[in-house]
């Protein structure tokens, strides 16, 4: 047995990140919120977008992506349908490449990501998932309200928006219909792997 080729070197970010009772600053207890974040797509913020590293792809639901005056000519074609628990298949649009910015000058970093446009009843704007999460090197505390990730000035931070989270879960729980709607944060991707095989992933 041998290693054709040089193994992949992992990428590294030179930084410590750590959070203790200073993070807490401003965090009202007891919470089980969602981390809901505000960041910068494109050129324009956007609210409620939940951080969720069981997801797989990042998502823009189709009503973002036109309130925020794209169309679908800028759309790249995707052969990749989608599905709802309920095993109704969710429209996919296409994907757009946008830069997401997030943090504060001069802790601040940016990223291209590859965004799924979908049509589908959501209480979310966007989803951030492992593969925005892993680009921006972020590491999460859900207890303490805020994602931190390395930049070329220091460690940088977005804070979680609690009204805005809270509001976010209550307003799923009373959505009518749940079973016929495509909630983004529980969205199926059917993706034929290598080999032709055919699995299920969570996104």
């Amino acid at each position: 047995m041998h290693i054709v080729g040089e193994a992949l070197k992992r990428s590294k970010t030179g930084v410590t990140m750590a959070f203790d009772d200073s993070d807490l600053e401003g965090v009202k207890f007891p919470h089980d919120d969602p981390m809901v974040i505000t960041p910068i797509i494109g050129n324009s913020p956007v609210k409620r977008v939940i951080v969720d590293n069981g997801a797989l792809m990042d998502i823009l639901h189709y009503d973002t992506f036109i309130r925020m005056e794209y169309n679908d000519s800028q759309l790249t074609p995707a052969d990749m349908p989608i599905y709802g628990f309920a095993g109704v298949e969710c429209p996919v649009e296409g994907i757009i490449k946008l830069p997401l910015t997030m943090g504060h000058e001069p802790r601040q970093a940016s990223q291209m990501l590859n965004f799924m446009v979908v049509k589908a009843g959501s209480t979310y704007n966007a989803i951030m998932g492992r593969t925005g999460i892993h680009a921006f090197k972020i590491v999460p505390s859900s207890y303490h309200s805020v994602i931190k990730f390395p930049t070329r000035d220091g460690i940088g931070e977005e804070r979680r928006d609690q009204k805005m989270a809270k509001s976010c879960y209550v307003a799923s729980l009373k959505a009518d219909g749940a079973e016929r709607q495509f909630r983004l944060s529980k969205i199926w991707i059917f993706v034929k792997m290598m080999r032709n095989e055919k699995k299920w992933q969570r996104i």
